[in-house]
């Protein structure tokens, strides 16, 4: 079943077709690769210090996965997007350059990366067409896809990696800013569309970490351990999506709260506000709320709860501070619910059409949802991409 019978494309030209346009090519690179995604928050889940079953051999796997596996599927996928087998292939050398590059998971310069060095040689087998004699189109092929690989390999490493660095660095200087200047629950303005950018990690291990661990020695808790890792505003966007989200959809948000919420794995929900990038505010009003209850009852964690699952919460909560915690995850969690559902329209956005020609496929013994990575529209070309 192709992907454009799950979710509609944008259409129009106007600004808000154009940032659901970019948030579905985003979504295209992530979902086909939910899959791997599932597999790293897995093994991140059992196997790591904090897991549910610690082994040091196994929790091996979590960093080469994270730092290598995940952005180049991402850099491989965009560039199948942009142009086909050959994009896929370019994609992925484009984006070594730029995981080496950096020092924090390269999942936004994957996504730079992958389809930008696709588009150029794109560029360059339109030059070529139907200029090549008999004999010579797999050499040029493959001299040309090796020669823009290596050289966009070393502008990755160069050039978009350390500006990625960059961004990163430069988002972690607002947090600062507005921790010292007492705005606590506004950090949410800057944390969660940087955690949609899967720039999660880098804030709260490169950022929020270091100051959070200074305060719990002085204090024996720290709230800063839980302003990027509440997993309430996540919680509260599956659930929107569950019952007010697309239908073809709603049969992959089970799964993705248990890996979010009892798992830990932020990740898995990005690609559902890609796909709705309105719904950013809900992620956003979300943690407002629950950095806001944090506050008032005194909340705070004694470690850095990794990963940011519901049970990782609880075993770093100290003594007298569980109706904090919990109650500033339930209140991000019903908030974001809240605002999710009234942006999703509380599902009334589909159309009549949409849900007949899912109905007609369910008569006709139609294979249904296969996954989340059905779930965006089917892109061929950066035309009609989107972030």
């Amino acid at each position: 079943m192709s992907s454009m019978a799950y979710t509609p494309a944008p259409t129009g030209t106007g600004l808000k077709a154009t940032v659901q346009k970019f948030g579905s090519f985003l979504a295209s690179m992530v979902m086909p690769n939910i899959g791997a995604f599932i597999a790293w928050g897995l093994i991140t889940a059992l196997f790591i210090p904090t897991g549910w079953t610690p082994n040091k051999s196994l929790g091996e796997l979590v960093t080469p996965m994270i730092t290598y596996l995940l952005p180049i599927l991402i850099g491989y996928t965009g560039g199948r997007l942009v142009h086909g087998q050959r994009g896929a292939v370019i994609g992925a050398i484009a984006t070594v350059g730029v995981v080496v590059g950096s020092s924090v998971p390269m999942f936004l310069g994957a996504m730079i990366a992958g389809p930008a060095s696709a588009w150029v040689l794109k560029q360059f087998d339109k030059l070529t067409a139907d200029r090549l004699r008999a004999g010579f189109e797999m050499l040029v092929d493959n001299f040309s896809l090796g020669i823009i690989g290596g050289a966009f390999a070393v502008l990755g490493k160069w050039a978009i990696g350390p500006a990625v660095n960059h961004v990163t660095n430069w988002a972690g200087t607002g947090v600062n800013w507005v921790l010292n200047h007492h705005l606590l629950p506004f950090v949410s303005i800057l944390i969660e569309p940087a955690k949609v950018l899967f720039l999660n990690n880098a804030i709260n291990h490169g950022v929020l970490d270091p100051l959070a661990v200074a305060q719990s020695a002085a204090h024996h808790k720290s709230i800063l351990f839980m302003l990027e890792s509440n997993p309430g505003p996540g919680l509260g966007i599956l659930c929107a999506y569950l019952l007010f989200g697309p239908r073809a959809l709603r049969p992959t948000v089970p799964g993705a709260i248990v890996i979010e919420f009892l798992g830990g794995i932020h990740e898995i929900y990005f690609p559902y506000i890609l796909m709705k990038p309105r719904l950013i505010l809900a992620a956003i009003a979300g943690g407002f709320a629950g950095i806001s209850v944090f506050s008032v009852t005194g909340a705070g964690l004694v470690a850095s709860p990794s990963p940011g699952s519901i049970f990782a919460y609880l075993t770093e909560t100290p003594r007298g501070s569980y109706f904090g915690v919990l109650a500033g995850v339930v209140v991000a969690a019903a908030v974001s619910f809240v605002v999710g559902s009234v942006l999703l329209g509380f599902g009334r956005g589909e159309k009549p059409e949409d849900e007949a020609a899912e109905s007609a496929e369910e008569a006709g013994g139609a294979s249904g949802v296969s996954g989340v990575s059905d779930a965006v529209p089917a892109q061929s070309s950066p035309e009609g991409a989107t972030a």
